[in-house]
């Protein structure tokens, strides 16, 4: 019984940030399989429901994405981040959530949402170059970045061996929605979206208003204070997860020796959000146990 009260409160605490504001509805209801925006035997169906990995490979995607000068461009000029970089966090993970999960009306209703706020942010950049935050080659970039820290996370703290025909349908299903978003060109492969990346590299920049962003992310708040110490995990876990050169231009240290630690109590740390958020079993099921 003491388990079981302490299992439903690290739940409760996890499902926080999930919710509506002000309700303890969750913001997206999981529609049946053949309703779902996605194919049936999609791989985003078992990686974006983990909880641990998409926190540590969201993070560390934004910590590229925000490299792009266009990309942080649009956050700086247009977003209420500097107030509420937690509320931007959770509709960013509201959005992904209902693009895997939710019934496919509703998916395509958040695409179209978000095709139009994008296509009313521009503006210029501090060296005088334009912007619009629905430039197709931005957008492509973004969704590539995202798509690529989500697998990492994946494959490092859940499923080492994956097989390289799971990645690469994970890869294609990720590049339809940014397709779908206005990404072009979206490479649907592994291959292109590392390959998107380097050729955009030389394009990369940290200045002080990438320091500025990458300071409010670091520094966020948690959701409560009973998860302030899986926070700060959560987020080595994913300054670990950089490649060398990111972490470089953003002037953030390696872990060093201390990596395996930080990576096994990351590893650790999903183990114990899984088993909280495993549903209980019913009586039925522990009677079967006993057979």
């Amino acid at each position: 019984m003491i388990a079981m009260g302490i299992r439903e409160q690290l739940a409760r605490e996890i499902r926080r940030p999930f919710l509506e504001p002000g309700s303890a509805r969750p913001a997206v209801v999981p529609a049946p399989f053949d309703q779902r925006l996605l194919p049936k035997d999609s791989p985003c169906f078992e990686v974006h429901a983990d909880v641990t990995t998409m926190m540590i490979g969201g993070i560390a995607s934004l910590l590229l994405q925000m490299l792009h000068p266009k990309a942080l461009a649009g956050v700086w000029d247009h977003s209420d981040f500097r107030r509420d970089m937690g509320g931007r966090l959770r509709r960013t993970a509201a959005f992904i959530a209902v693009t895997t999960f939710g019934p496919r009306t509703q998916a395509e209703a958040a695409i179209a949402r978000v095709q139009r706020i994008h296509a009313s942010v521009s503006g210029v950049l501090p060296d005088g170059t334009p912007y619009r935050a629905d430039d197709p080659e931005t957008l492509a970039f973004v969704g590539a970045v995202e798509a690529l820290a989500f697998l990492k996370a994946w494959r490092r703290y859940r499923e080492p061996l994956m097989s390289a025909a799971a990645q690469e349908r994970y890869m294609a299903d990720m590049a339809l929605i940014s397709r779908m978003l206005g990404a072009d060109p979206m490479p649907g492969t592994k291959a292109g979206a590392e390959a998107l990346i380097r050729r955009t590299r030389p394009h990369l920049r940290a200045d002080s208003r990438t320091r500025e962003v990458c300071r409010l992310l670091l520094t966020a708040p948690p959701p409560s204070p009973a998860m302030a110490p899986a926070h700060r995990l959560i987020r080595e876990a994913a300054i670990d997860l950089l490649p060398p050169w990111a972490r470089t231009m953003h002037g953030l240290r390696s872990a060093g020796p201390a990596a395996p630690l930080v990576r096994a109590g990351a590893g650790g740390m999903g183990a114990l959000v899984r088993w909280a958020l495993k549903p209980p079993r019913t009586p039925v099921d522990r009677a079967l146990a006993t057979r």
